[in-house]
C-alpha cells in the first residue's frame, strides 16, 4: 500500500518514530500528516474512538519488542496473498544481502 506514497512512511519500529512521546503519537493518529498517506482518524465514528487511538499508539510503542508468536497472531488475522509474500520475500532477501536475487522480481516492481 506504501508504494508511490511521498513521502514514504516511516518504520513504525525505528527510532525516528520511536522517540516521540506517545501524546505526540496519539496526535498524529487523530489529525494524520498533511500532504501524505496518513489520514486523519480522529473524532467519533467510522474510525474509532480517541481510545482506539491510544491503544493503537501503545501498539506502535510495542513494535520494536513484537514476537515472533504475536507477529504469527497478526498474521492470521490478515492473511497475505501471494503477491504479498513474494514481495515480502524479496524484501527480506534485500535486507539480508543488499541486493535483490538474480531472476527474482516483484510483480510490483518493474
Amino acid at each position: 500500500m506504501a508504494h508511490g506514497l511521498y513521502p514514504k512512511p516511516p518504520d513504525l519500529r525505528g527510532q525516528r518514530t520511536q522517540k516521540l512521546s506517545d501524546g505526540e503519537l496519539f496526535w498524529i493518529i487523530e489529525n494524520g500528516v498533511r500532504f501524505t498517506g496518513m489520514p486523519a482518524f480522529g473524532g467519533m465514528g467510522e474510525h474509532g474512538s480517541a481510545d482506539d487511538s491510544w491503544k493503537l499508539a501503545r501498539f506502535i510503542r510495542h513494535l520494536p519488542q513484537l514476537t515472533m508468536e504475536e507477529r504469527m497472531e497478526m498474521e492470521r488475522y490478515n492473511p497475505k496473498g501471494p503477491d504479498d509474500r513474494a514481495e515480502e520475500q524479496e524484501e527480506e532477501q534485500f535486507l539480508k544481502s543488499g541486493a535483490p536475487q538474480p531472476g527474482s522480481s516483484s510483480p510490483h516492481h518493474h
